[in-house]
């Protein structure tokens, strides 16, 4: 790790190590930005005689690599893997770990790209799920023990509707029963939240979001501990190959660099905007961890540094007013994703989980789920009262 000699990578700061784990000064020239290494192949010294171990593009990368160096360090974990999407880094993770018969227990409110790869793509080859309210810890040792479960997947807090669960419960109930706990940590990024450190085994992220940070890159990544399980991993992205390019790992490596201030914003921006729109007469509810009327406000508070930059809203008008408001703002943009710089708004049921439509997964119509950015905060509160307004005038 590219620290300074006087600070062991435990030691250093998040700020420090975001900065400059894996990102050592080019020693030709000194230039302090790595380059990056857009080479397939590599000169060998003789047959078998690699450089360093690099060999060809799909296995290893320079640039790859030390995006990878600096995921490790950032989320506590000993080796992290580097993906050309986030749902590339989960079905690489699941083929790695299960095998037909193996069951996956996850939540019920789960991203639904995530459920259709578990349900519709792995399902087929023989991979099991069952959906339960991961928040319950009693309903999901109740559907752990009703199968092989191999995989317990949590996402905390949850997309969209905001759950808070128990990380350090989870593990040790998924422990219990020999199955491993993945948790998505992707709208609460390693800086608000380490779940390794609380004793969950693998951690996954949509690097596309809050890490890249500003919605220009697609990317998705893998830390763990284990040195077995990280084997499997490491052999799956190398036969499979979904790995990410050179210039996406470098734009998601300059994102890295400045993900603590951003999510310091961020948070602060959704803390605001959560605080107002729980005042407003036209919201049926507000979730948002930050709140202390959400039900798991205290076990956030444990264990996230921050809470985030995602609110979901419920309209007391349902669907009509939900999509009036989705489409009556200018600062929040409509749009898929999440965690990037400028703020985003997404109506759910017809956009990123228009896949459970019809399932137990299904959103509320009612709701609308925010992604504020860095933008002047008293901007965004006026985007949403001009947005709200909309719907006494009728206009």
């Amino acid at each position: 790790m590219s620290l300074p000699e006087s600070s062991s990578s435990k030691d250093a700061g998040f700020n420090t190590r975001a900065v400059h784990a894996g990102q050592a000064f080019e020693p030709l020239t000194g230039a302090v930005v790595p380059p990056v290494h857009f080479s397939t192949t590599y000169a060998q010294d003789g047959i078998g005689g690699l450089r360093n171990g690099y060999e060809y593009g799909r296995g290893t990368n320079p640039t790859r690599d030390s995006l990878q160096e600096q995921l490790a360090a950032l989320e506590g974990g000993a080796a992290a893997f580097s993906f050309s999407s986030g749902l590339a880094a989960e079905d690489s993770l699941i083929r790695a770990l299960t095998r037909p018969g193996d069951h996956i227990v996850l939540g019920n409110d789960a991203y639904g790209g995530t459920y259709r790869l578990i349900h519709r793509v792995l399902g087929e080859w023989g991979i099991g799920n069952t959906p339960v309210d991961m928040s319950n810890l009693d309903a999901v040792a109740e559907a752990v023990a009703a199968n092989k479960t191999r995989i317990v997947w949590v996402e905390t807090p949850s997309n969209p509707m905001m759950k808070i669960t128990d990380i350090e419960a989870l593990a040790k109930l998924a422990h219990d029963a020999g199955a491993l706990l993945v948790v998505d940590n992707t709208f609460a990024s390693p800086y608000l939240q380490t779940p390794l450190a609380l004793g969950a085994d693998i951690v996954v992220h949509s690097t596309t979001k809050y890490i890249g940070g500003h919605s220009d890159v697609v990317g998705g990544a893998i830390v763990l501990n284990d040195p077995e399980l990280a084997e499997k991993v490491g052999f799956v992205q190398f036969a499979v190959g979904a790995v990410s390019g050179p210039m996406d790992a470098f734009l998601t490596t300059r994102g890295l660099k400045t993900l603590g201030v951003r999510m310091d914003r961020h948070s602060d921006n959704a803390q605001a905007v959560a605080e107002w729109l729980l005042q407003r007469p036209e919201v049926e509810a507000v979730l948002y961890p930050g709140l202390p009327s959400h039900p798991g406000h205290e076990l956030a508070k444990k264990q996230m540094k921050k809470f985030g930059g995602m609110i979901s809203v419920q309209f007391k008008g349902g669907e009509a007013a939900a999509r009036k408001v989705a489409e009556s703002t200018s600062v929040f943009t409509l749009a898929e994703s999440l965690g990037g710089i400028e703020s985003l708004m997404n109506y759910p049921s017809e956009m990123t989980h228009a896949s459970v439509k019809g399932t137990e997964l299904a959103v509320p119509v009612n709701l609308i789920r925010l992604s504020c950015g860095i933008e002047d905060v008293e901007d965004l509160i006026a985007d949403l009262e001009q947005a709200l307004s909309s719907l006494e005038t009728g206009s």
